[in-house]
Order: C-alpha cells, then structure tokens, then sequence
C-alpha cells in the first residue's frame, strides 16, 4: 500500500530557518527549507508501506548554513510520531488537515492509535511549535481539489481560529457557501488527494528497493504558498480573483504566443465582465459554445491555489471533441492558469493535450487570452480587448510536426471563427483590431540605426584583431628601439633576414594574424555596401502596398565552425524583390528595418523570404533557410505580429525563425479594383462588373479569404473524379476555388493562380458524356491542401482537376486561361504588353465612338457581289426593315436567335439600328455568336440606299483580332421601271496583328460572298412569290 503525506505548514516555530523530514521505516525524504517562524511547505510525498507496524515519524529540523565541516547542519526542533495503523483504523483511511503539536527531542511523547482516533481534537499546543499534516493511506476518490490556502493566508487570521489540534475546515475557492466541515467530511477531501496522486504516480509505478530513500511525488501540490491575509472561509470567484489581484498585480502581461494571432477584437463589455463570462464556473458562454462546436462529457473542476514561485489560479477542465473529416472524437484536457491578473487586465494560459489523436503524447496546443482595456469611448461605456494566440510545445521531435502544426492551425482557425461569432452575440464589437494602427506599430521601430563606428568597434572587438594591434605596436617598438647592425649570414644592406627559428615564426604568426585582420575589414566594407539600400525607401504609385517589417531572427544557422553567419534577408512579391542589410558574426541578428515594395496592380498571393549568408559581392550566398508566406492563409492580425519558421535543412536543424510585420494596403481603394477588372476584361474578352459587397463577404466567409479578396467570375459544373460532383466553379484575383454541396456533404477547396502549372483542353468524349474538358494541372507539391478534389496525380507528382459540363464552355476557358496568363506573366512580358495596348487603345477608340466606327475608306474595300435585280428598290429594302421577309430570310440563312432593334435617327438622313444573333453549326463549326451595327441613309433624289454594317464574331479564334465592314448600295435602275441594282463592298479592319491574317482573310471573303449571293438570291424569290405587304419604306 502507499502512504500519502500531505506537510502543509507550519506555526509559531522557535527557529527562522527549517524543513521537515518525513520518515516511513526505512524510508526518508525531506521538504525544502524555509525561512520564517510560520513557513508554507505545500509538498507531497509518497512511501510505500510494508508494515502496518510502521510509524510514520515527522521531524522539524533546524538548518543552519554556518556549521562547520564536521558538524552537523540540521537541529531537530520538534518530532511527531503517527502510528500507521492509526491511520489504516480510520474509516476514510485518511486524516483530514490537522495541526499536530510538536514535542520537543527531550520528551519522548507518542501518540497512540487510540488517541489519534478519539482524542485528535483535544490536543494541547506545545511550546515547539505545530504543523499542519495530511495522511491518506489510499485514494480512489474522484475530486481533486484541496483548498486550505484559501483560509491560510493571514498568520493573524488563524490565529484567530479555535486554539487546538484536529482537523481544518476546507472548502473550494469558488464554493459561495459557508458551511462548517466535521471530521467526517475529509472522506471526499483526502479521496480527492489520493486519487490525484494516485493518478500521477500509479501509471508509472516500480517495485522498490530496500535501500531506496523515499518515493516522492514530482508534481506540485493543489495548495498554494500562503502570505500575509487571509480571506473569508467562504468566498465567490469574483472574491478569488481580487485575492490574486492582490499577489501579482506587479506582474507584466505575457507576449502573445508564436504560433500567431487567433481572434483580436475589442467589446463593449468591461475587462472584469469579459473575464467573468468566459472563464467563471459553469459559464453559460462556455456551454453555449460547446454546443455549438459539438463538444460533449464536458467536466469543469474547480479553481484551485497551484504553488510555485507566483501564486496562481488554476483548473482542468475534461470534454469530449467532436469528431472531424479526419479524426474520431477524441478525449482532451485543458489545464487553465491565470499568469495575470491586476483588477483591469487578464492573462489566463492554457495548454491542450489530446494524447489519443495521432503522435498525441508528443505534442501539447498552448492557448494564451489576454483580456485587457480598450479604447475610451465616447458614450461613457467601457470596452474591453480580447487577444488568443496560440502555440506548440513538443515533448519529442516527429518529421509530422509540420503537418501537426498546419492541422492544428486549422483546426484552431474555425473553432475561433465559432468562438467569435458566438462572443459577438454577447456584446456589441467596437470594432476590428486587424493589425492596430500601421504608422504606430511601425514607429516602434524607428529607432536610431547604429553608426558605423559602432559596428566596427562591436565587429573589430576581438581576439584576433586586439591581439594583432598589440603584436604590431610591440614590434614596431622594437624597430624603434633597436641599433643597426652589421649584416649577417645571407644578408646584405638593405635586406634582414630572421636570425633564428623563433624569429621566423613570430614572423609567420605575424603574417597569418595580418591576414585575417585585412580579411576581416575587407568583409566589413563589402557588408556595409550591402546593407541594404531598400531600407526606409517609400513605395510608388497606386495600388497594392506592402510593407514588410523585419524585426529580429532568432536561432539563424550557420555554415562557419564558430557558429555564428552574416545574415541578410530577401524577400520576393510578384516577381519583385528587397533586400535587408547585413548583420555580421550574430545568430540572432536584430534588423528592425522597414522594406515596401511599389504598389502593384493585382493583389499579391505569397511572400517568398530567404536568408542568405553574406560571403562577398562576388561570392555565391549560400542560403541558411527559407519560407513562404501565404496571405489567403492569414488574417491580417496574424500577418501584423508573426514568427516564420524557416525551412532546409540547416534552418530546421537549427530550428531558425524571423519575426515580422506585414501590412498589405490598397491605397487607391475601390478604383484599384475597377482598373484591375478593366484590364483583365481585355484578357478575358468579357465584361467583367465588380460584384456586391454581400456577394464578396459570402465568397470570403465560404472559403475563409481576407476581407481584400474580391470575386471575379463564377461558373456552373461538374468536377469530374470517380463520380461527377456539381458544384460552382470561382474565379478571384488571386485564386480558383470550388464549392458543392450534396444532401449535406460539402466539398469545397482552392488553389492559387500561381500553383498551376498547365491548363489543357480536352475534346468531348464519352467518358465526359459530350463535354469538352477543362484540366488544371498543378505545380509539383503545390495545392496539397486541395489534394481531395483532384482526380488523378501524374507520374511527376503534379494534382490533375478535371471540370466539364460548363454552361458556356468557350467563355469560362478563355476567362479562366487570361487570369492564369495574368497572373504568371514576368514583369518583362506585362511591359511589353503593355505597350501593344497603348497602341490598341487608339483603335478601341474608334470602336467605342458609334460615329466613327464606319469611317473606313473604301480603297479598304473590295466589291464582292453586284447584280441586277428584277425586284424594285422598296421590296429590296424590306430584308433590313425588321418585318416579317427580314426574318424568313435570317431563319432560311441559319441565323439562330435573331433579334434587332428599331432604326433610330442619329443624325439627319442618317439612321442606325444593332442586330445579335449566331451562327448554327452548318455555317460555322464554333457557332459563333455575332454583333452587328447598322447604318443607313438615302442617296439624292430618292434613288436609292446606302446601308454600311460592321459585325463582331465572338466565341471563335481570333475573333477579337479583326472586325468585318460592309457597305450595300442599292439604287433604282432608271431604264427598267420595277428593278433596281445592288453592289456589296467588303473589308477587314485588324485590331491586331496574327500569322494567320491572310489565311482568316482569304476565308472570310470566300464564306461571306457565297453567303451574300445566297441571302439576295432569297429576297428575290420570296419578293417575287409574296406580295408586297408594306408600301414603301418610310425613315422613322
């Protein structure tokens, strides 16, 4: 069986400095040593009892520093003996707390098994002193709390209690009823005690050795080190927290964990009532939430005194997770503590452990909330801001804890987003704390750079170069100082040589010391001419601004034997880079340096940083790690206040991180995105129309985006794996995302427009039932987070998604292939773009002003088509009047889905209409769809028209390279009454050039001359069959 000795504290002790040592047999231990007449032990012990016969025996000794070699240290002060069996006789097998009196080591006085079980209440205070024990033989109970620090704070206080020995009312911390405990009640108090050691200590239990001292718990005490006041026997958790106001109000807020940012936000609540809601007992919000996350078997325990060198307060709580996609519901335990607490401002540390997922026992999750006060407002009302970040702590290394950590920052990332809902129905938000203000976090570090001279002298300041400067003085000393001697040996005037082996090897350490000397301020020189010209340089223009803050780095490795690197940083965005100064012979370099690039049109998706060791402008760097930083994977919190583990070999090995600020600003607003839109409209050959604001917070909260992120385009079809899944395909500006939901089972993921590495189309098929296919091939090991939405991985590693079943296959590839054009264009090819469209846009011009889109020259023109037609001038007009031989025509032709407007006067004698229909497949295999614009006017004297018409093919290649022109002139024919005649003049107008011009031109002169032949030929005959239904074609 085992012996649980709980030595609590002790009182009215005749010596300043004691510890007590605890015996069982053969077994000892001994507590710490303390000073003061009344010290607060709060240690555990655990002996494992052969014999009930055993006594066990607590001595109070005197520790004195002063003794001599050969003398004892330690003066026994008082001994209490307790029979074990005394302890096996009680019906709990326990003792609850009890002062016992101490006899001194003169009085020899025992206590039976008798006494203790029938007179434990009527001892005498001795003149030694007394000390508060509890013994427990067993413990199986379930409670885990033991609260007498709450009633021993105050000396005076308890002095106050009853003067005798027996047991000590005990109560929880929070317990907010006030009731006197009897010798019984210890039952649940000291089943509490055991089981928690029982817990602690009975997985990993041993056989022991006779000649083992002790067996002692390693795991503190629930009880906390006592001061000076005591509170009331019975108090709230509003009254234990102003207890422990009271203890470390001079305590400083911890900084916020490595892992980054999971909620900032400000309420309109009080830092005391924030406090309350989240983390009192039996919290409303924390059921609400539980609810609402799935989470069941939730178990919270009490607050409880946690000893240690500050006191704290501290409680588990036990619940059950829901389960995932990809992990069971698991059993996890929180250990909640508070670090912090001043009346104003909270800091409660929480570690997570859940040791039945996958490498559970290796890793624990740290949360850290930070309750502090916000701003003043206006009204009078108090407000409150609540900071969670988050971390990692590994008891071992795994080659998984980059997927441990990527999953639990998932995981942490939606629970939060449900913790900050569900807090924002409580109280009313301020508003976001995204990153504070910019200007104010990044004016903590403008700070006065170092000199040069400081640097030399904090880079010179070394063996190696104080020992060269005294070597040197001390020769050229001796120069001075010595007479000029006859040559000798070998030697001639002008020439000394050395004159002994000494000689010539002072001579060679000489060299050797002069030569890492001029190494050394060589290197200097070349790092201060790179260090940095990016530092404090402004960004340009309008646009996307971002702004990186490179603050320190931490654990840099290095590739020298001394351990310590030259490191410089570079950072690449859209294809741009900055560079860091150098910081030499450091491991942790301190920067605080301000890099922003200039504002760029589209808004940037990663941040690409690596760490160079410096060698020399014309030495190769070598790289001693990198990372990539993905905005869509961070809020703006996180990126305002993150640590960036780097990746390599040498950075992992060294476990290398740098700490950085990231603002990305669009400085120009709204505008920014409209001449975005514009100019991938070009791309795309669509319009594009910035979306609504509800539009784009829907398609932000669905694939959990930034709030900058803005919708492009979005598509209706099927993504084709082992079953086609519909869903809808999104278009944004910096990534491709895919949503379905199916009875309930949602499928959604994205990727970046970087990440893809080919778009292929495939033809209809079988297997596509008629549908042409649109394939997204990935880059090797990019998308991995998409990974279940593809449908196949190539032999080189790259995610293959198949998407069909588009409702307009031709306008969601070409609007897909221009964003991915755009986005992996180089800054060399958008130049040169560039400049083609400033000579596109003089033609555009022209296509845009309705006056002067029929301003072509008629050398431009060539006539296709003349003939003299036995019908009169008023039956040939009426193919372009809207009526009904107009639209017989048009259906006979293979004209699909007619429609034109009324003429219109634009001008005097000068009248327009637009028509739009498409080509069925016998005209055109692409069906093209077709834009025209109409034009007609009399000729003199009533003779005749003039009709000109410029038409737009879309939807087949090449169609926004070239517009077609046709100019009809139709005139009475003044020999023969009833007939008139009609010349077709037809020219190309290129808006950009192509290899295949003539090929396109020859094509559509011959298709479009049999098409016109064709059409005539038509209102003749139906003029000819039909009689006239109207008189004559009068303008509008």
């Amino acid at each position: 069986m085992r012996l649980y000795v709980y030595v609590l504290e002790g009182r009215d002790l005749c010596v300043e400095d004691c510890c007590v040592k605890i015996q069982v047999g053969k077994f000892k231990s001994k507590t710490r040593v303390l000073r003061g007449s009344n010290p607060v032990w709060n240690e555990e012990f655990a002996f494992r009892v052969h014999d009930m016969g055993d006594e066990l025996i607590i001595s109070v000794l005197h520790h004195d520093n002063d003794s001599g070699f050969f003398n004892s240290g330690n003066e026994l002060v008082g001994r209490v003996r307790v029979p074990v069996s005394a302890v096996l006789a009680k019906e709990t097998h326990s003792l609850p707390p009890t002062w016992f009196s101490l006899e001194g080591p003169r009085s020899g006085k025992f206590i039976s098994k008798e006494y203790v079980l029938f007179h434990i209440h009527e001892i005498e205070l001795p003149q030694a002193g007394k000390i508060l024990l509890t013994i427990s033989l067993h413990g199986s109970a379930q409670d885990t709390t033991i609260d007498h620090p709450l009633y021993a704070h105050s000396s005076a206080k308890t002095r106050d209690l009853k003067e005798r020995e027996g047991p000590v009312e005990s109560q929880d911390v929070v317990s907010s009823t006030t009731s006197t405990r009897k010798v019984p009640e210890g039952k649940q108090l000291m089943k509490a005690i055991a089981s928690r050691l029982e817990k602690l200590l009975g997985k990993n239990e041993e056989p022991s050795k006779m000649d083992d001292t002790s067996e002692t718990s390693s795991i503190p005490s629930d009880y906390e080190d006592c001061i000076e006041e005591q509170p009331p026997l019975s108090c709230s958790f509003q009254e234990t927290i102003e207890t422990m106001q009271s203890r470390n109000s001079e305590q400083e807020m911890p900084e916020n964990l490595q892992g980054g940012i999971l909620l900032d936000q400000t309420y309109i609540v009080s830092s005391k009532d924030l406090n309350m809601l989240l983390f009192a007992p039996n919290s409303q919000f924390r059921q609400g939430l539980a609810e609402l996350q799935g989470t069941t078997n939730m178990k919270e325990g009490p607050w409880t005194w946690k000893s240690g060198d500050l006191s704290c307060l501290t409680r588990v709580v036990n619940y059950t997770q829901a389960a995932t996609k990809l992990v069971k519901a698991v059993d996890a335990t929180e250990e909640q503590t508070y670090i912090k607490v001043d009346g104003r401002e909270f800091a409660v540390f929480v570690s997570v452990s859940t040791p039945d997922v996958p490498y559970g026992n290796s890793f624990k999750v740290e949360l850290l909330y930070k309750i502090m006060p916000g701003p003043e407002l206006s009204s009078g009302e108090e407000s409150s801001r609540l900071v969670v970040s988050w971390g990692m702590s590994f008891s071992q290394n795994t080659i998984m804890k980059g997927m441990i950590e990527g999953g639990a920052r998932q995981g942490l990332k939606e629970s939060f987003d449900q913790f900050a809902n569900l807090l924002a129905q409580k109280f009313k938000t301020l508003y976001p704390i995204d990153s504070l203000d910019k200007d104010q976090m990044l004016a903590t570090l403008e700070t006065e750079q170092q000199s040069d001279w400081e640097l030399a002298i904090k880079y010179f300041w070394n063996f190696t170069v104080v020992s060269t400067f005294f070597m040197v003085i001390y020769i050229l000393a001796h120069i001075l100082l010595s007479v000029h001697g006859e040559p000798q040996g070998l030697e001639f005037s002008g020439l000394d040589l050395p004159d002994s082996i000494c000689e010539l090897i002072t001579c060679g350490i000489l060299v050797i010391q002069l030569e890492r000397v001029y190494a050394m301020i060589l290197h200097f020189v070349q790092a201060r001419f790179q260090r940095g010209s990016d530092h404090g340089v402004k960004a340009h223009g309008d646009g996307w601004v971002l702004t990186v803050a490179l603050i320190e780095g931490i654990n840099i490795a290095s590739l020298d034997s001394t351990g310590l690197s030259d490191p410089y940083v570079v950072f690449t965005c859209n294809g741009r880079t900055r560079t860091s100064s150098v910081k030499l012979q450091t491991h942790d370099p301190q920067w605080n340096e301000i890099l922003e690039f200039d504002a760029m049109e589209e808004p940037p998706a990663v941040l690409d940083v690596e760490v160079f060791d410096f060698d020399g402008p014309f030495d190769e760097a070598a790289s001693l790690g990198h990372a990539e930083i993905n905005f869509l994977k961070h809020t703006s919190t996180e990126l305002a206040d993150m640590w960036v583990s780097l990746e390599g070999k040498l950075a992992l090995s060294s476990q290398s991180k740098l700490h950085l600020r990231i603002f990305l600003d669009n400085n120009n607003g709204v505008e920014t995105i409209k001449e975005y839109l514009a100019k991938m409209e070009k791309e795309v050959g669509k319009k594009l129309t910035l979306r609504s604001p509800h539009r784009n917070s829907t398609f932000q909260k669905l694939f959990g985006l930034p709030p900058e992120e803005f919708l492009i385009s979005d598509f209706t079809c099927y993504l084709k794996r082992k079953m086609p899944l519909q869903g809808r395909l999104f278009l944004s500006a910096r990534i491709v995302g895919f949503y379905a939901n199916l009875f309930g089972h949602k499928t959604k993921f994205f990727f970046l427009w970087e990440d893809i590495d080919d778009i292929q189309v495939h033809p209809p098929s079988l297997s596509s039932v008629g549908s042409p296919l649109l394939v997204i091939i990935l880059r090797k090991g990019r998308g991995l987070d998409a990974r279940h939405g593809a449908k196949s991985q190539d032999e080189e590693g790259r995610l293959r998604f198949y998407f069909q079943s588009f409702v307009s296959f031709k306008v969601a590839s070409r609007t897909i292939m221009g964003l991915w054009r755009t986005r992996t264009l180089t800054p060399e090819q958008k130049a040169q773009i560039a400049e083609e469209q400033q000579d596109e846009d003089v033609i555009s011009l022209i296509l845009e002003d309705p006056g002067s889109v029929f301003n072509v020259e008629n050398a431009n023109m060539a006539k296709v088509y003349s003939a003299e037609l036995p019908i009169d001038i008023k039956s040939l007009m009426q193919m372009f009047d809207g009526g009904n031989l107009e639209h017989r025509i048009v259906e006979n032709s293979g004209y699909l889905n007619y429609m034109a407007t009324d003429w219109e006067t634009v001008k005097p004698d000068l009248y327009e209409r637009r028509l739009c229909f498409r080509f069925n497949r016998h005209v055109s295999v692409f069906g093209g769809e077709v834009t025209c614009t109409q034009q007609k006017s009399p000729i003199g004297n009533d003779n005749g028209w003039i009709l000109k018409e410029v038409m737009t093919l879309q939807d087949i290649p090449f169609g926004d390279h070239f517009r077609i022109h046709f100019r009809y002139q139709m005139e009475s024919s003044g020999l023969a009454p009833g007939k008139c005649r009609c010349d077709v003049y037809m020219g190309i107008l290129w808006l950009k050039s192509t290899v295949f011009q003539q090929r396109i031109t020859r094509n559509i002169t011959q298709k479009f001359t049999s098409r016109l032949k064709e059409i005539i030929e038509l209102v003749e005959k139906e003029a000819l069959l039909n009689c006239p239904q109207d008189t004559e074609i009068v303008p509008p």
